[in-house]
């Protein structure tokens, strides 16, 4: 069975959220929000600026940043750094990976939570194929009183299924720039987010910075695009590495936790 993980301090605080209130406690009372989590980089097929991965040195799992790399992803580092994380990351992608689109929707669905009322599609990971995605796309179809939500480089794969995909209010999609199709968002008017290194950059963009992913899961919000500020442990001596260092010194408001929840 596929292992899904408890909310993070930043998915945590979706429960502030009226509009989203619903999802946890309408339907039906004390449900929660989960993840359900891949291994990075491995799964995410059309990642570029972000490229890392957890790799097997000598018998240690060491970071490997992709040759685009222009700010290391924050998940791929929790798998170097906790084993548990890396190991139910690890599951999950080889559990789901080469299955059937059918025995990939059983799959999910035997697995999801009876309480979960909002998942994040991936705090590590990416659609890997279009059937995986289309996998998701009828879990939201299968359950209208829960919501779904992901960020994405995927895009062939959300534009193969866009009109079904703009008919789920509660399938909310994110495109995430810095993948190998960027194009494709401005042409396919996509909402998307952007990685800023600093407020003024958001600022200057006129992008609202999602802290705590407000934005990303509201349906509501689904055609308004926004900023997410640098975060996790960046490569030294590079200039992600120094806007990390800069905001921690102005004591940026940053909402994920410093521990793995995996």
């Amino acid at each position: 069975m596929l292992k899904f993980s408890n909310a993070n301090a930043k998915t945590e605080a979706l429960k502030e959220i009226p509009e989203l209130n619903q999802f946890l406690h309408n339907f039906i009372p004390h449900r929660k929000i989960y993840s359900l989590d891949l291994i990075s980089g491995y799964s995410c097929p059309s990642a570029e600026e972000c490229l890392s991965k957890a790799v097997i040195i000598d018998g240690k799992r060491k970071i490997k940043d992709g040759p685009k790399t222009k700010f290391r992803c924050f998940s791929a580092s929790q798998e170097v750094q906790y084993t548990n994380v890396y190991n139910l990351r690890k599951h999950n992608f080889d559990t789901l990976r080469g299955l059937h689109v059918n025995d990939m929707i059983h799959e999910l669905n035997q697995s999801m939570p009876d309480n979960l009322g909002i998942c994040r599609i991936h705090v590590a990971g990416d659609f890997f194929n279009s059937n995986y995605m289309f996998a998701w796309m009828n879990m939201a179809m299968m359950h209208p009183d829960r919501l779904f939500y992901a960020y994405t480089k995927s895009l062939k794969y959300w534009l193969k299924y866009r009109e079904w995909i703009d008919q789920l209010d509660n399938f909310v999609l994110t495109a995430s720039y810095g993948g190998r199709d960027d194009e494709m968002i401005a042409e396919h008017d996509l909402r998307s987010t952007t990685v800023v290194f600093s407020e003024a950059e958001a600022a200057e963009a006129g992008l609202e910075i999602d802290h705590d992913d407000s934005h990303a899961a509201r349906p509501s919000l689904k055609n308004q695009d926004f900023a997410l500020l640098i975060h996790g442990t960046q490569p030294k001596d590079t200039e992600a590495a120094e806007a990390l260092k800069l905001l921690k010194k102005n004591k940026v408001k940053h909402s994920y936790s410093r521990k793995a929840t995996a």
